[in-house]
């Protein structure tokens, strides 16, 4: 009797320890243990979204975004809203018309064929959309410091744009933008001004005045449920996965189309106010959007809340980067061994890829596979599986 006594004690003094220290870490470390019990087990409220319309727009770390949402088109067997034909874009840089989507068929009123997804490259164009998307569809997008957006485009559109051929570099272009600048080139030169404005269906080039911007501005706020910052993107992704309902691991990525660091250029401090000023409506548009996502967070989450899903995901990622990749981080297009992995080369931009570790199972090969397949060939394997009586799409493995 005196025995159990003891051990009924000593389990008793063991439970309440373990419990004690949990709350000891909950408390310093500020982790939600219900949150971080309820993540890795899936649960959410409700049953997933699965109607999204995603505009991707140019240098934002959409790409990124992009294969998060072809991986759940995937997973869930879900339609995708795909380019026709042998085109990757959805007839960018034009405005998007539904024609541009492989398996739009109009027999006749309210007949035409409905997706689940749509993320490729388009100008939007909010009735051609919804032409193509059902009812109730999940709209949102994500933008970037307009700062680090030109850089970005400048590098990799170098060879491209007309108003980037003739600088020398960005601070020289940003010296004085309208040497090389020619506004009647039109969409030639959508990537040197304002491109995320022009993303959105506006004019790229109209004057900055107040009315016409916050015009705009509420006309963004009414199309899309959520605008995501780049510069946040982890936080974005806890937000965009409370919002969908969706797990964990659906919203866990590697940074794709990424560039290396000696591709990326340092403005000047005049350069950087030069860009504020030649790209004012995407600086406008990024500062209000910028000052909604936090208010939106707050509002869906609060701090505690997203610190806790915050690190549960930059976790998850650690975890999948020692299972997936080789040497566990990103390599350039020469040190990439499997064709398929690739990513496309282009203008001055050196973009990275990566090489998956040896001896994984099948099942295990095909997640990892999924996280790390470039843009061009994700299309392409998903155009394959939807339209396979179609011819496939060729897949340019390296760019000029």
């Amino acid at each position: 009797m005196l025995f159990t006594l003891g051990g009924t004690q000593r389990c008793f003094w063991a439970i309440l320890l373990l419990a004690l220290t949990l709350f000891l870490l909950a408390t310093f470390l500020h982790v939600d243990i219900r949150l971080h019990t309820r993540l890795l087990s899936g649960e959410a409220k409700g049953p997933p979204v699965t109607n999204v319309m995603f505009l991707k727009t140019h240098k934002t770390a959409s790409s990124t975004v992009f294969n998060i949402l072809f991986r759940f088109a995937e997973t869930h067997n879900l339609s995708v809203a795909l380019p026709t034909g042998s085109s990757f874009h959805l007839g960018y840089p034009w405005l998007f018309l539904a024609r541009y989507v492989e398996g739009v068929e109009q027999d006749g009123p309210g007949l035409q064929q409905r997706f689940n997804i749509m993320c490729n490259h388009l100008r939007f164009n909010l009735p051609e959309v919804q032409k193509v998307m059902p009812k109730g569809t999940f709209y949102f997008s994500i933008l970037r410091n307009p700062i680090f957006q030109l850089e970005s485009s400048f590098i990799y559109y170098k060879n491209h744009v007309p108003a980037f051929q003739g600088a020398k570099s960005l601070n020289v272009f940003l010296a004085s933008p309208w040497a090389y600048y020619n506004e009647s080139l039109g969409l030639q030169n959508v990537y040197a001004r304002n491109n995320m404005w022009f993303d959105l269906g506006f004019d790229n080039n109209a004057p900055a005045e107040e009315s016409y911007v916050r015009a705009r501005l509420a006309d963004v706020e009414q199309r899309f449920q959520l605008v995501l910052i780049a510069e946040y993107f982890d936080e974005s992704m806890v937000l965009l996965r409370h919002l969908l309902r969706w797990r964990l691991d659906d919203v866990v990525s590697f940074r794709l189309n990424s560039r290396s660091q000696r591709s990326i250029t340092s403005l000047t401090p005049e350069s950087q106010e030069r860009v504020k000023r030649w790209c004012a409506l995407d600086w406008r548009l990024y500062q209000h959007f910028n000052r909604t996502f936090w208010f939106r967070v707050g509002a869906e989450l609060g701090p505690r809340q997203l610190r806790s899903e915050v690190a549960l995901l930059r976790a998850r990622r650690r975890e999948l980067t020692a299972l997936c990749l080789q040497d566990g981080e990103p390599k350039n297009d020469s040190q990439i061994t499997d064709p398929r992995l690739r990513p496309y080369q282009a203008g001055k931009a050196d973009i990275l890829g990566y090489n998956l570790r040896q001896g994984l199972d099948n099942e295990t090969l095909q997640m990892c596979l999924r996280m790390v397949i470039p843009e061009l060939q994700y299309t392409a394997h998903l155009y394959a599986l939807q339209f396979p009586e179609k011819p496939p799409k060729s897949i340019p493995l390296w760019g000029p």
